[in-house]
């Protein structure tokens, strides 16, 4: 599970919801702001973020989030450049 853990008052909510996948055995990676310190009891594998205004918060997210995906369909062995089962519509009015 990846789970986006911004220091906001969503944070208690978000810290229920990895527990709860916690209890059933799920690696769990996520990705805080700097400075949050209780996360670590949480997830072992956290990826800090510089911590900015909430609103910008999925700003700065989408870089880490992006390169995790991208590195990890290098690993499987997947068509970076040609995902599959993606499929183009286009509309001409």
């Amino acid at each position: 599970m990846v789970a986006l853990v911004p220091k906001n008052d969503l944070w208690e909510k978000t810290i229920s919801n990895i527990e709860e996948s916690m209890a059933r055995n799920s690696p769990i990676i996520a990705l805080a702001t700097e400075g949050d310190t209780e996360i670590g009891h949480y997830s072992k594998n956290v990826i800090f973020t510089p911590d900015t205004e909430p609103e910008l918060f999925p700003f700065i997210a989408v870089v880490p989030l992006q390169l995790f995906a991208y590195y990890i369909a290098r690993q499987r062995g997947c068509d970076i450049d040609m995902p599959r089962n993606l499929a183009k519509s286009v509309t001409v009015e």
